[in-house]
């Protein structure tokens, strides 16, 4: 059974300093520092709700042109479902004239919402790395509460992909494109990286347009290893911590296992002493932007 959230409602609990926290040990709040229990605040706020005739538009007051400082944006699609997210440009784009490549940032579940700030609680200064030294954009959108990236059970041994994709990812993809017309961007230069949520929505995306992308950066995330004859082409390195009490590090053994059996060559690292978190390790790794911009996709 599910809550509201679209969590299991068995949830394990552990200790803090004796006690135990009031919030249970899920993937979406593995992501988070247990706090101690505060009286709720209730605070409704009245906004005023503008329409803009772009599909993407930059979110009042919350522009940035500066190096190194992701700009608010929002997407609209032909729905009008928006989808928050930052972007950010490479150092120095508007004196260059070359076209860049850009890197699709995917969080967790516990960064959803609708801040437009919670998707860089992790891998901020790994993403402003990509953009300075590698000279990429960075595109960073943030999931709605109660969606997925793609809708999977993320406990399982295992799952099939869905026909059509998830909503939030139908967005991601609508916006890159739309991106690729107002920014000079490589189309041959397009990446992916998610962490667990995210990093089940970069198998999803990579395995339902296999030729789009260059490369991918799946972190404790799991794919349907029915099809990944689909991706054994593409260069891949997949990250997970060996203790993960959340998402079984079963799922992304079994993928690099059918990605090998398929004729693909994908790169693995397994944590030994790491549990849910292997996005932390995973983002010191000192080859891992090096060889992710080293790759470009291939010719059809």
């Amino acid at each position: 059974m599910f809550s509201a959230s679209g969590l299991p409602k068995k949830n394990v609990f552990w200790l803090k300093n004796g006690t135990v926290p009031n919030r249970p040990r899920t993937i979406e709040n593995s992501h988070r520092k247990v706090e101690p229990m505060r009286l709720p605040a209730f605070v409704v706020l009245a906004t005023t709700l503008t329409l803009y005739s772009p599909t993407t538009f930059a979110a009042p007051g919350q522009q940035s042109g500066k190096d190194g400082e992701f700009e608010a944006r929002e997407y609209k699609d032909a729905n009008g479902a928006v989808l928050p997210y930052r972007l950010l440009k490479p150092n120095g784009y508007g004196t260059s004239k070359k076209p860049h490549s850009l890197l699709v940032f995917l969080h967790g579940a516990g960064e959803r919402g609708t801040n437009n700030t919670a998707q860089l609680r992790h891998g901020k200064k790994f993403m402003q790395t990509a953009a300075k030294e590698y000279g990429s954009f960075v595109l960073a959108p943030q999931c709605p509460n109660g969606k997925r990236w793609s809708e999977v059970y993320w406990f399982a041994t295992d799952h099939a992909i869905s026909d059509t994709p998830a909503e939030p990812m139908r967005q991601v993809l609508e916006l890159i494109a739309r991106l690729q017309k107002e920014f000079r961007i490589d189309p041959d230069r397009l990446y992916v990286m998610g962490l667990s949520m995210g990093g089940f929505g970069t198998w999803d995306v990579v395995q339902r347009h296999p030729k789009v992308f260059a490369a991918a950066v799946p972190i404790c995330g799991g794919g349907d290893e029915s099809k990944a004859g689909r991706i054994a082409k593409l260069p891949t390195w997949v990250f997970h911590g060996a203790k993960d009490g959340a998402v079984k590090v079963e799922r992304s053994r079994d993928m690099v296992k059918a990605i090998r059996a398929a004729g693909g060559n994908p790169k693995y690292t397994e944590f030994a002493d790491a549990g849910h978190n292997a996005w932390t390790p995973a983002f010191s790794q000192p080859e891992l932007l090096k060889w992710l911009f080293a790759q470009k996709r291939a010719a059809e």
